[in-house]
């Protein structure tokens, strides 16, 4: 049983023109694709230009040429016949000129006859026309009528040439009247010939100034390459580029720029948010192995602390690990970047109904505080986790620097909540930086806490899309006044 061979796999196709030259030209260097791109277009254009010129040129001189033909003298006289030849080869040689018929006027033209017998030539002429079979048909035209073709003479010299039909004779009779052409061609072979060397020279310049061109437009980018590879290299954020003119090349330095400038600041921030953070745990910690060594040498020593030492160091040292627990958790908060004002943790929250759980915690914290409230629905779009914690720490800062029996005043009307305190209130030269991570006014740097609650406040009332102030109480008085705008409204939608 035979069995029929598979076909032969087709030979894989070779890539078409249009693929290699794309090819070819994203192998290339920017530098060298502009050049290429400049020197193509203005090459095409010079080259429809040329095409354009050749063909207006030609298209006058043969519509002169056809003018002058259409405006020529109609050869007349009264001869009564015609020595014909069959072939105008034949009447060239043959010429007889006893029965020619004489043309009025001077027409500076080859003048030829073509009747039913074959071609007749005038008296003396020198060049014969090449007739056609169809040439015969110019007899039906009307008097005074004609048409025009292009020709050629018998020895190969092309001419334009018009028929007009003559009843002049005793036969019908053929007028063809022609002038040479080969004068035209020549005319157009040179201007052909001068405008592809203008073609060629205008593509050699169109590329020398296209080379020019990119160096001098790619120059901004040359820089912003060698200071990205600066940066690659050194890590060295913070590197700018010279921003010249409001183009796209000085758009896109700016924008390196401002890129470069926020990565630096970035770093910078990072590395002071490190060293704050070390400072700050430094202390806890400390005391906690202080704490712990001590234990540590009563227990090797075997001489045991006193029982209400010993509970001191254990309470101390529960306080420490709280503080340590709630400075670990701010600066957990404080890592994540802003949110935007969608994701997947921001819903719609009440935020009368966080302020009011806010204010139970507070009380806590502040048992002989007295807390003035006012507060109406007000619904806002963000992390309802966020945002309690934010007004915890508000409520916690106003605790803090309460005096003893003091008032709170919390407000929240249209969207504004307000958390007014009474106690020593915030010098001016300090409100720049309330909002900073780690800063504590020197005047409360005995107090506990770590510099973080109000750049918790800040960072998430920004995520809900709001703005937080804190400074003095409007009113003149006594105390801070912190002022929390959120965009909401009165119902949930």
């Amino acid at each position: 049983m035979s069995t029929v061979p598979p076909p032969p796999l087709a030979p894989p196709r070779a890539p078409g023109r249009r693929k290699r030259v794309v090819h070819w030209l994203r192998s290339r260097s920017l530098r060298g694709r502009l050049t290429f791109l400049s020197a193509a277009a203005v090459a095409v254009a010079i080259a429809m230009s040329a095409l354009a010129c050749w063909f207006i040129v030609e298209k006058q001189l043969y519509g002169q040429v056809r003018t002058d033909l259409a405006s020529a003298p109609p050869a007349a006289g009264g001869v009564r016949s015609l020595s014909c030849y069959p072939t105008p080869e034949d009447a060239l040689e043959h010429q007889r000129g006893g029965s020619m018929p004489e043309i009025s006027g001077a027409v500076p033209r080859d003048t030829q006859f073509l009747s039913a017998a074959g071609t007749c030539l005038p008296p003396g002429a020198t060049k014969a026309i090449v007739t056609k079979p169809d040439d015969l048909a110019a007899l039906r035209l009307k008097p005074g009528q004609s048409t025009i073709r292009n020709g050629r003479y018998t020895n190969g010299e092309p001419a334009m040439i018009r028929l007009t039909a003559s009843h002049n004779f005793t036969t019908p009779v053929v007028v063809m009247v022609a002038t040479p052409t080969q004068p035209i061609e020549d005319s157009l072979q040179g201007l052909a010939i001068l405008l592809g060397a203008v073609s060629l020279g205008g593509i050699l310049l169109a590329a020398v100034a296209g080379r020019l061109v990119a160096h001098s437009s790619l120059k901004p980018v040359d820089q912003l390459t060698d200071a990205v590879e600066h940066i690659a290299r050194t890590e060295e954020v913070g590197t700018t580029i010279p921003v010249h003119g409001d183009d796209e090349i000085a758009r896109l330095s700016t924008s390196f720029n401002s890129m470069s400038t926020a990565l630096a600041n970035s770093r910078e921030r990072q590395t002071r948010l490190i060293a704050d953070a070390g400072h700050e745990l430094r202390t806890p910690l400390t005391s906690l192995r202080t704490n712990v060594d001590l234990l540590i040498r009563s227990n090797d020593t075997g001489r045991p602390l006193p029982p209400a030492t010993k509970t001191k160091l254990l309470g101390n040292m529960k306080a420490q690990m709280q503080e340590l627990t709630v400075l670990i958790g701010d600066l957990l908060q404080l890592s994540r970047p802003d949110s935007p004002k969608t994701g997947p943790n921001l819903t719609v929250v009440a935020l009368h109904e966080i302020a009011g759980r806010a204010l139970e915690r507070a009380k806590l914290r502040g048992p002989g505080l007295v807390f003035e409230t006012s507060a109406e629905p007000w619904y806002v779009h963000g992390d309802a986790a966020g945002l309690e914690r934010a007004v915890i720490n508000l409520l916690d800062n106003a605790v803090k620097y309460s005096p003893p029996g003091g008032t709170i005043e919390v407000g929240l009307q249209q969207g504004v909540l307000t958390v007014r305190d009474h106690g020593p209130g915030i010098p001016p030269d300090e409100l720049q930086y309330v909002f900073d991570r780690f800063w504590r006014s020197p005047s409360s740097r005995q107090l506990p806490g770590s510099g973080l609650g109000l750049s918790i406040v800040a960072q998430s009332v920004r995520e809900a899309g709001g703005e937080v102030t804190l400074g003095p109480a409007g009113d003149g008085g006594p105390g801070a006044l912190a002022t929390v705008r959120l965009p909401g409204g009165p119902a949930p939608e």
